[in-house]
């Protein structure tokens, strides 16, 4: 199937279906699924925009109220994660996930679908090693430090992500995890961004969370943005006993602006006896089940169960008869409901309400399926007051203390002394350039990915798999080089990764426009104060696009 895989949405929903409807004109092909990585801004409403941390100035509604109020219908199924620029208040409603909108759907804090036997997981949010072991505590109104914890990664979500045994085929994330830049040019990535060397050189970058799921998930595709740069990576895993080592294909995007590389499609195998309809993961949801005693909703910091004789439990993977009582529990039936609904009233141009204050809403849907399975749902906790359930009163819970760090003792992933000047500032607003839209180029011919490795059936569990990786550092790199230049061999390898080429978009199409001329794409002003000129890695069949005007502000938080 065709998958649009898009970087961050910044709420520019009707530029993006419009780029998608212009590439399947132009190819001649259809897409399936667009997946999203993060910053979707699902913005309702002036209510929701207070709880988004940007500038006032970029308080934008922009395209998403449309599909929320139904004026619009999402042409494409849409699944995406949250990131750092998010209507905290509106994804809080969904912690399990959910639609924001008819066929626009919210992963979660953490979570895992099935689409025509393709297996989604995604986590959102950005790393923050200050609150990671915290519980979602945060709830409308938001002050300055809440509006921005609210998007913080927490440990129970990656706690939960590592009990899944079964092979994942595509991860969503929203930063990068830490040290895939070995596995891809490098180079040419410091080139592009000047600002990451310091990080880059120091392993710094990135979510240590991200790459201890990487080692652990090991999926076929991982895509993420945040850095707002297009970078592709290559990660061949080590084998584990008998079996064949596997491999990611790793995939940044950019924003969804003019003259940037945003967009990609991608050929991804699907079962062709699968459900067309989204479908719920069994393990995953046992995993919920299992979990969910773990349910922590205040700001106390505590450490996950592990095996160190404080635990009475740490294993919380699912078994045989746990996938059979989630079977049992949905009445067999694993679609997910089309049962969006809408929570708060949509922005109405005509008559905006500028003094409209968040609401803090318990979503039916989240209230249906902690029903159906059992679970807790935080937002009917801190509505009734109730802060904390702990699974079994014996066990002698890890609360953390100055004695005990976090497993990720420094904070680097985003709050670095490098200033990234293409990301939105929350501190500093910044001023937008490049002015019009340009066309699309004529886009690459489509690539086939290879199709991921399916080691089990459905139903059926990977045993041999560890519960824990125990590493946070992925492993020495391999297989592509970090100088200036690719080797024949070493790009031909790259290019296998299926992520260098495929069909792109950089902006919505404008009427009566040539893709004849295809003028090379200028190197920011990032590089122009040391007079380097970007060096141009030949590829087949790669779209080269224009780039006007010097390159957007934005924030290392972003």
């Amino acid at each position: 199937m065709k998958v649009a895989v898009e970087g961050c949405c910044h709420g520019e929903l009707d530029k993006i279906y419009e780029t998608i409807a212009f590439l399947e004109r132009k190819e001649g092909v259809k897409v399936d699924l667009l997946l999203c990585c993060g910053d979707f801004q699902a913005v309702r409403n002036e209510a929701d925009m207070k709880c988004m941390a940007v500038p006032q100035k970029y308080r934008q509604m922009q395209t998403f109220y449309k599909y929320y109020s139904g004026e619009k219908a999402a042409p494409v199924l849409t699944i995406f994660v949250g990131g750092n620029h998010e209507a905290s208040n509106h994804m809080q409603e969904l912690p399990y996930g959910g639609w924001v909108a008819p066929n626009i759907y919210y992963l979660g804090y953490a979570g895992v679908v099935r689409y025509r036997g393709v297996r989604i997981g995604g986590l959102s949010g950005i790393f923050k090693s200050h609150d990671y072991r915290k519980g979602h505590f945060e709830c409308p109104p938001y002050d300055q430090q809440t509006v921005r914890s609210a998007y913080h990664v927490r440990n129970i979500e990656v706690f939960k992500l590592k009990q899944i045994r079964q092979p994942m085929d595509i991860f969503l994330s929203h930063d990068w995890p830490r040290g895939i830049y070995h596995y891809g040019n490098k180079s040419q990535l410091l080139k592009r961004k000047s600002f990451l060397r310091q990080e880059v050189e120091s392993n710094s970058l990135g979510s240590p969370a991200a790459a201890e799921l990487l080692q652990h998930l090991q999926p076929a595709y991982w895509f993420s943005a945040h850095l707002h740069v297009k970078f592709a990576a290559y990660m061949q895993h080590q084998a584990q006993k008998d079996l064949l080592p596997k491999a990611t294909k790793f995939l940044s995007l950019d924003k969804c602006l003019p003259h940037r590389d945003f967009l990609q499609i991608v050929d991804i195998e699907q079962d062709p006896s699968a459900s067309d309809r989204l479908e719920y993961d069994p393990e995953w949801l046992s995993i919920l089940k299992n979990t969910a005693g773990l349910v922590n909703t205040t700001a106390r910091t505590w450490n996950m169960p592990e095996n160190n004789g404080l635990f009475s439990r740490w294993d919380y993977s699912a078994s045989e008869s746990g996938l059979k009582e989630v079977q049992s529990d949905l009445g067999g039936d694993l679609r997910v409901p089309e049962n969006f609904s809408a929570t708060a009233p949509h922005y109405d141009p005509n008559n905006p309400q500028l003094q409209r204050e968040p609401t803090y809403a318990v979503n039916p849907q989240t209230t249906e399926l902690c029903a159906c399975l059992g679970l807790t749902d935080p937002n009917a906790c801190r509505t009734e007051g109730v802060g904390w359930e702990e699974e079994e009163q014996e066990d002698n819970l890890s609360t953390g203390s100055a004695e005990e760090p976090s497993e990720y003792p420094t904070d680097t992933s985003g709050l670095s002394s490098s200033v990234n000047p293409d990301e939105i500032t929350i501190e500093e607003e910044w001023e937008e350039e490049g002015g019009e839209e340009a066309a699309i180029q004529s886009p690459p011919a489509r690539l086939v990915l290879p199709s991921p490795s399916r080691t089990s059936s459905s139903d059926g569990l990977i045993e041999n798999r560890p519960p824990f990786s125990l590493s946070a550092s992925l492993p020495e790199p391999m297989g592509v080089s970090s100088s200036e230049e690719f080797t024949n061999e070493e790009l031909a390898r790259h290019e296998g990764a299926g992520l260098t080429d495929g069909i792109e978009g950089n902006s919505s199409p404008p009427s009566g426009e040539s893709s004849a001329a295809r003028p090379p794409k200028r190197i920011s002003g990032e590089n122009a104060a040391t007079g380097q000129g970007m060096k141009k890695m030949k590829r087949r069949n790669q779209t080269i696009y224009t780039a006007r005007g010097e390159e957007e502000g934005e924030e290392g938080d972003c």
